[in-house]
């Protein structure tokens, strides 16, 4: 690869990580509908590109360029959302309880060291060699999936200082209340970036119902001031 390429993809790859540290698209963005506008909006693309590469408009060596380019928007974007969580997660502090079993905590860690294993084998970093510009972006993206994925919880963690639900931190002054939807769950409201209140349901086994209770107890004392003084901005903002 020429000195300019590795410069202007390099320069991709910084920007993405900005973008992915800065978190311009979060998990609770991600809506149904916009799901599906970008699975059609990404099928176009390739479709596009097939049919440009079929009438002779889009050569080989130019497809490579493009795909090693949204190889690394991809994977910077990640390595930069796995960077802020993991300073997120230290910043929650130290945990005080999460509802841990094999599905959410063994699994989720087994796929993830499995990508990152996959992304070592397609940089062919072990091997020593080749390495090509499609399998080191490739690689990378796919580390950056299995980094992220290490960083994250799909159950929510109950912090030192807030409850951490997947990309996102409550502080526990911002939590509001608590109460038992059936048997094993439990729902929590809480006030959203935009002072709106929220909830969000999550499994509680038997045996830990008294540890939560206690948990949330101590946390909704320890903070009711501050929760109050938030409540009352929010129904009197000019005052």
């Amino acid at each position: 690869m020429s000195l300019l390429l590795i410069l202007l993809l390099s320069i991709i790859f910084i920007l993405a990580l900005w973008m992915g540290y800065q978190r311009m698209l979060r998990l609770q963005h991600l809506t149904q509908r916009r799901l599906i506008y970008g699975f059609l909006a990404a099928i176009a693309l390739l479709t596009i590109m097939s049919v440009a590469h079929w009438m002779g408009y889009f050569p080989q060596y130019i497809a490579a360029k493009v795909t090693m380019g949204l190889y690394l928007v991809v994977a910077g974007f990640f390595f930069g959302f796995a960077i802020k969580q993991i300073r997120l997660r230290r910043k929650a502090g130290y945990m005080e309880y999460a509802c841990r079993s094999f599905w959410t905590e063994a699994v989720p860690n087994l796929i993830s060291i499995l990508l990152i294993a996959f992304g070592i084998y397609r940089m062919r970093l072990l091997a020593s060699g080749p390495f090509t510009g499609i399998g080191v972006t490739s690689g990378l993206s796919l580390l950056a999936f299995g980094v992220l994925g290490l960083t994250m919880r799909i159950v929510p963690e109950f912090r030192q200082k807030g409850i951490l639900i997947l990309d996102r931190l409550v502080p526990w002054q911002e939590v509001v209340a608590y109460r038992w939807n059936g048997e094993n769950v439990i729902q929590i409201d809480y006030l959203n970036t935009a002072n709106n209140l929220t909830d969000f349901i999550t499994a509680i086994p038997a045996e830990d119902h008294l540890i939560i209770e206690r948990l949330l107890g101590k946390k909704l004392k320890e903070h009711e001031e501050e929760r109050k003084k938030i409540l009352d901005e929010r129904v009197h903002p000019e005052e």
